[in-house]
């Protein structure tokens, strides 16, 4: 198998450390419904998944739940609701909308406020080997001593700052030494939780959790970490380096993204409002043929939901199901999806496979469509 390298900026083999594949994918922050972009960025991991447990690998994938950062504690604010409250009903939600769509379940799903005592102690660490600095009642990651801070990005400063800037980062921030450097520990204000530590009372950044919950389920180093590209920068680029700093080992092997959802013109987002709903979606639609809307795309390229899509999407599903069962197709759709998970070539296979009059229920499978 050959995978784009977020990090390394080309196609290279993807070769597990061993039979056990260890994932991280960013988890959601469950303060709305879930929307298509979620579930373009979990159907890639979810294929990939497949395939390697086709190939004889065990995965094991953890999808984190920030349940407390600066997204959800405005919105428990706004609607005047206790944040876990708010995270409890939309985390419903989500595991319905994974559920119906068919995804695998991860195979663990920790929130970020269970490790508290985790984060505290990588914070300890991070402090401890001379990369962080107390002030103003927080702690900061000081990028200036990570020399590799942007390598995996492969931003210039301007750009990082803009970026951090427009993402939650506080450039402006009095308190830092370089307007990149980012927060690891924060004083909450006075109605958001907080929990006692040796810098004074406050809550977690939003990077360090990822960081301390990959240590604490995984491993030190990972084979591969994924989420949409948006997090590309700040949020892993901070990860990495603040996991590095902290236990002296690379973070990830092998470094992938998918790529943004559009609609129209612009990347589909919470914060701009331009959304379509899964739940929406799978009310009118056979959840296969959401699948298939997404899955037309190749993970690495942005597009642009139109409904069009899921029309499109609907009369495939149709033809497959109509030409049965049978492993048509089988071996030449393992090959797209070896060659940088190309599920827009493998449905091509299965299309001609199933207008040939063979069965192709085994090779989708590998794409998650269920007869």
């Amino acid at each position: 198998m050959r995978l784009y390298d977020t990090a390394k900026r080309e196609i290279v083999p993807f070769v597990p450390a061993s039979s056990i594949v260890t994932m991280y994918t960013c988890g959601i922050t469950p303060y709305d419904s879930t929307h298509l972009g979620h579930a373009a960025t979990y159907l890639t991991y979810d294929v990939l998944q497949r395939r390697l447990r086709d190939m004889g690998y065990e995965t094991r994938c953890v999808r984190n739940i920030t349940d407390v950062d600066d997204s959800i504690l405005p919105k428990a604010r706004e609607l005047g609701v206790h944040y876990l409250d708010l995270a409890a009903t939309e985390l419903a939600r989500f595991d319905n909308d994974m559920e119906t769509l068919g995804m695998l379940p991860a195979w663990s799903e920790p929130r970020a406020t269970s490790a508290i005592a985790d984060i505290r102690g990588f914070i300890g660490m991070v402090l401890d080997r001379g990369f962080a600095y107390q002030a103003g009642g927080a702690v900061y990651f000081e990028v200036a001593k990570f020399p590799k801070f942007g390598e995996i990005s492969g931003l210039g400063r301007d750009e990082m700052l803009r970026l951090a800037e427009e993402r939650g980062g506080n450039p402006d921030d009095p308190n830092k030494r370089d307007p990149l450097d980012f927060v690891l520990w924060q004083p909450s204000l006075e109605d958001e939780p907080s929990w006692e530590s040796m810098w004074g009372p406050g809550r977690p950044g939003w990077h360090i959790e990822c960081s301390a919950l990959a240590l604490r389920e995984l491993d030190t180093t990972i084979d591969l970490h994924g989420g949409g590209a948006d997090l590309i920068f700040p949020h892993h680029e901070c990860e990495a380096a603040q996991s590095e700093a902290a236990t002296g080992e690379p973070l990830v092997r092998h470094w992938m993204h998918q790529a943004m959802v559009r609609l129209g013109g612009e990347k589909m987002s919470k914060s701009l409002g331009n959304l379509v709903f899964v739940s929406d979606l799978t009310k009118e639609w056979d959840p296969r043929a959401v699948r298939l809307a997404c899955l037309v795309n190749h993970y690495r390229y942005e597009w642009e939901w139109e409904g069009q899509l899921i029309v499109d999407a609907q009369a495939r599903l149709e033809r497959w199901l109509a030409a049965g069962e049978g492993d048509g197709g089988l071996d030449e759709v393992r090959e797209r999806l070896d060659d940088d998970l190309d599920t827009p070539g493998a449905i091509t296979v299965i299309d001609e496979t199933a207008g040939s009059g063979q069965g192709v229920s085994a090779a989708a499978a590998l794409l998650g469509v269920w007869f």
